[in-house]
């Protein structure tokens, strides 16, 4: 008997190129439509904050099971399985960041990126709750400024949390830190595109324990992983840049950009072309 995957579910976000700096959301309003259980799964370009006030929570994270006592601040990685099964009734807020927004917390040489690769559980401190709630005013609302005051914010509330726990925290579990370690060798090498043989031979692993991690950790298989990162590289190029498809095509590594074409086309539903109209429409 197989172990299904756990899934990748896509939110407020992660398939946009053009997506909110946050969402938020009560609780109430994420689980009790769920009966208060959220299956495990992990959002691959997504990290979380939640921010439990009343009740009981028993929370997933990995594989381990934790019931932590409340209130609780729980800072959730992007690709790490989570899972929760709330009581009725239980309060609090979660925060949906998409990496891509937030370079001062999740970009390679930030100060606080290496604090942000692994889950982690505290005791919200005394102002974190009255800071959750101006960032939803704020969020709402438009005033000048807004991505930025809302960056501030989000790394204020994260420092809150990250600080009190910089010096005793836990090191990176072994199979997170390789799965983290690939996401980097594609993310430097994808225009190469190496083979799953060298990604392996780089890692000091097989190309078959490669895919065991990747399918165990993230979900899905190492030429997935390869090929999502080549085409999450590939709408940014069109969202954000006049680049012809051909030329994007070319930077990305392709021989074929007709061979681009046909598996954009099948991982986004739609040509290159036809996505970057309806950007524009």
């Amino acid at each position: 008997m197989t172990t299904p995957p756990i899934p990748a579910w896509q939110l407020y976000g992660e398939s946009s190129p053009f997506p909110d700096v946050l969402h938020m959301e009560r609780i109430r309003d994420r689980a009790a439509g769920l009966d208060w259980r959220i299956a495990p799964h992990r959002h691959a370009h997504l990290a979380q904050i939640f921010l439990l006030t009343r009740g009981h929570a028993v929370i997933g994270l990995d594989g381990h099971v934790n019931q932590p006592p409340l209130p609780l601040m729980l800072f959730i990685p992007p690709n790490l399985i989570h899972g929760f099964t709330f009581a009725a009734g239980t309060e609090g807020w979660v925060l949906t960041l998409p990496v891509e927004s937030h370079p001062q917390l999740f970009a390679q040489g930030a100060e606080i990126a290496p604090m942000t690769t692994a889950p982690v559980l505290g005791t919200p401190a005394a102002a974190a709750l009255d800071l959750v709630t101006s960032l939803h005013a704020a969020w709402q609302g438009n005033a000048p400024l807004r991505r930025t005051n809302l960056q501030g914010m989000l790394t204020q509330l994260i420092c809150t949390l990250l600080q009190d726990h910089a010096v005793n925290s836990a090191s990176v579990p072994p199979a997170q830190t390789r799965l983290l370690r690939f996401s980097e060798l594609i993310a430097n090498h994808h225009a190469q595109h190496w083979s799953l043989d060298r990604y392996a031979a780089e890692m000091g692993m097989s190309p078959r324990n490669l895919g065991r991690l990747c399918r165990a950790q993230a979900g899905m298989s190492a030429h997935g992983m390869i090929e999502s990162h080549l085409m999450r590289e590939a709408t940014r190029l069109l969202a954000y840049t006049r680049m012809t498809a051909q030329a994007i095509a070319y930077q990305l590594g392709y021989q074929d950009p007709s061979y681009f074409n046909r598996r954009f086309r099948k991982v986004m539903g739609l040509s290159p072309g036809a996505y970057r109209q309806r950007l524009e429409g």
